[in-house]
């Protein structure tokens, strides 16, 4: 059988051609692997290829088009949104996702809590005026709050949104959620999560986590209008995706003091340019997207995507086709 060409592409902010070859020592034999950066950086490669695998790199239409040979994208992610879907339609590839695999689960709910409890303890605050000399309890005494007793409002019940809702449990929180669709009674029950609308959601929270796909009906899911419903003294956390939330917005309810805090792992663009805002913003925590990318995470991801792509060059249908 001839080797298949595999052009994978890894963002530089993702690990670029390091992480790539060691992702590319996992294929099998059977696939001839390329490593760039960009879909742009190698004409030759792209033009080639049978399959394209994107680690947050983008894969535009006009890379679509060039890749006379295409049979499929692989994300090497639960999101899709630097996939340019309609494109690949056209040309009939699927593009498929890790969404099955439940790679990320665990790592991203634990950043999730992490940065809650980071902004319920003030750790950054705390640990900055300490490095500084200042011994800060007096000033933080007032802020700081417990996560036993909160109300947790999880936008987004998918795998993920049900792992943050369990350790909510185990906190002592009561937690509701949002979803286009209602999750199982009985996973409601063993959660023991209430189904409410997303404006009713933001209006009794104490904390609001995002775990919504990115797409046309999401972004800026988090406008200034629902942003205004939420109590002056919630948190919001986002571990999704940014534009899940309108950065200009939640940067004005921070500056004037509507909202209490935020806790953000994702960003619109990453990496964010020094312009934005709420790099400056007031009771912030701020994560450059690590939550998925624990070393126990990176393992499972990397072989969740590079199996669906073997499942596809040994002739069997791929796993979490979105389009």
């Amino acid at each position: 059988m001839s080797r298949k060409n595999v052009l994978a592409v890894i963002a530089p902010h993702v690990g670029g051609r390091r992480t790539g070859a060691a992702l590319g020592a996992v294929f099998p034999e059977s696939a001839r692997v390329t490593v760039v950066e960009s879909a742009d950086e190698d004409p030759r490669a792209l033009r080639e290829a049978h399959v394209i695998l994107t680690a947050i790199a983008p894969v535009t239409a006009a890379h679509v088009e060039a890749a006379q040979d295409l049979e499929l994208i692989q994300c090497t992610s639960h999101g899709y949104e630097h996939v340019d879907v309609a494109a690949a339609r056209r040309r009939g590839v699927p593009v498929c996702t890790i969404g099955s695999s439940d790679a990320e689960r665990h790592s991203v709910a634990e950043q999730a809590f992490a940065l809650m409890l980071a902004l319920a303890k003030q750790i950054v605050p705390a640990h900055n005026a300490l490095a500084g000399g200042e011994w800060a309890l007096p000033r933080l005494r007032g802020s700081l709050t417990e996560l036993s007793g909160k109300t947790l409002g999880v936008v987004g019940l998918g795998m993920i949104g049900r792992e943050v809702a369990r350790r909510a449990a185990a906190f002592g929180m009561t937690v509701v959620y949002s979803s286009r669709t209602p999750a199982d009674p009985a996973v409601e029950e063993s959660l023991g999560a209430r189904r409410l609308p997303l404006e009713e959601l933001l209006g009794v929270s104490d904390y609001v986590s995002l775990h919504a796909p990115l797409n046309d009906s999401t972004r800026h899911l988090l406008d200034a209008g629902r942003l205004a419903l939420l109590k002056p003294t919630a948190f919001v956390v986002n571990t999704a995706r940014g534009a899940l939330i309108d950065q200009e917005a939640l940067a004005d309810a921070l500056h004037e003091g509507r909202i209490a805090g935020a806790g953000l792992d994702v960003y619109d663009p990453e990496p964010p340019g020094a312009d934005l805002r709420l790099l400056r913003a007031p009771n912030v925590v701020l994560t450059p997207h690590a939550g998925g990318v624990t070393r126990e995470a990176v393992v499972r991801i990397a072989l969740a995507a590079v199996q669906n792509v073997t499942d596809h060059l040994d002739g069997k249908p791929p796993r979490d086709i979105v389009n």
